[in-house]
């Protein structure tokens, strides 16, 4: 499937929102909260605009919990009562401002969590953490109902796309993947029952959020282990994902377990991206060691996937998308406070 003769700087048509390019900013931690209530710091408003001023098209932030066990550490960002919402307002409208979409990633980091409270589909440890308890039915009700409560204050922040993260060895993967999943019941066993959490968060939060604005979720397409979840079953559940109001996948890999034997390279998520989008017919977002203008468009043009997301190239270089485009030879417009600088 080509793109014809979209372009990494073309906009891409999103329900209601129409980013100005395909240069997206990755989900980032920053371990930046000294307190434990999740609240934004002047450094998350100073590290999200200054990628709105360089240019993106679209911004993700960081993992941001549904509740206080579901941080990764305490540094990390909450979203789940109305003291974070108004905290991360302005934020938002600091992006709005300078031409960047801002999507909230909301995320639970279960048996990863740096918490004696964690929870996980089943009793088994990330490595050397502590052993997480195995959910039951209150904690499922709980995360379904944190979902939903972080979905409605991401709204009244004013974000514009909410993405949920199934990815990396957090919550939602630890019930995908058969490696971290050993369950009886009706959430473990068979890829139905393994992606019965992730359905019905995808339905809980696609149902408090308005129908006008995009749902994403991000996912490892592998866990790199042998025996693991694999891309099959990727394409396989994000087909279902597409029929439940789904409007991209970002598709990263990894993170379950220190024992994966990943084969990096250059880009070497996209053919993930480009599978799903053609076999699961949704759209997707490449990620991973992409950090060159000419590679980045190329995924476009060539159809692998509809956006790309840079990480580390835009923490060296807040300004990746203004190089890119000039280099690329389009139009982008440039800060006037900062032209003289180009």
């Amino acid at each position: 499937m080509s793109t014809g003769g979209t372009h990494l700087f073309s906009p891409l048509q999103l329900r209601s929102i129409r980013p100005r390019n395909r240069v997206w900013i990755s989900p980032m931690c920053q371990y930046s909260v000294f307190a434990e209530d999740g609240l934004p710091t002047h450094w998350h408003l100073v590290h999200l605009a200054s990628r709105a001023l360089g240019g993106a098209g679209l911004i993700v932030t960081e993992a941001t919990a549904i509740e206080p066990r579901g941080r990764i550490t305490p540094r990390d960002l909450g979203l789940w009562n109305e003291s974070q919402a108004a905290a991360l307002a302005p934020i938002v409208a600091v992006m709005l401002e300078h031409g960047a979409t801002p999507v909230i990633q909301l995320a639970h980091a279960g048996r990863k969590a740096q918490t004696p409270e964690a929870i996980a589909p089943s009793a088994l440890a990330f490595e050397e953490m502590p052993v997480p308890q195995a959910m039951g039915p209150r904690e499922l009700a709980a995360v379904r109902t944190g979902f939903e409560r972080s979905t409605r204050l991401a709204l009244a922040a004013g974000f514009q796309g909410i993405e949920l993260h199934a990815a990396h060895g957090y919550l939602l993967h630890e019930f995908l993947s058969p490696l971290s999943n050993q369950r009886t019941d009706e959430y473990g066993g068979s890829l139905e029952n393994r992606s019965r959490l992730l359905v019905e968060v995808v339905q809980t939060v696609r149902a408090a959020w308005p129908e006008h604005l995009p749902l994403f979720v991000r996912i490892s397409a592998t866990d790199w282990i042998e025996g693991g979840w694999d891309i099959g079953q990727s394409v396989a559940v994000m087909r279902v994902l597409a029929g439940l109001g789904v409007d991209l996948i970002d598709v990263s890999s990894g993170g379950l377990s220190l024992r994966q034997q990943v084969k990096l390279g250059p880009g070497y998520q996209a053919p993930f991206a480009e599978r799903i989008r053609r076999e699961a017919g949704i759209a997707t977002a490449a990620v991973g060691l992409i950090t060159e203008p000419a590679q980045a468009d190329a995924i476009i043009r060539d159809g692998v996937a509809d956006a790309v997301l840079i990480g580390r190239a835009s923490l060296r270089d807040p300004y990746w998308p203004i190089r890119a485009a000039r280099q690329l030879g389009h139009e982008v417009e440039i800060p006037f406070q900062y032209r003289r600088g180009w």
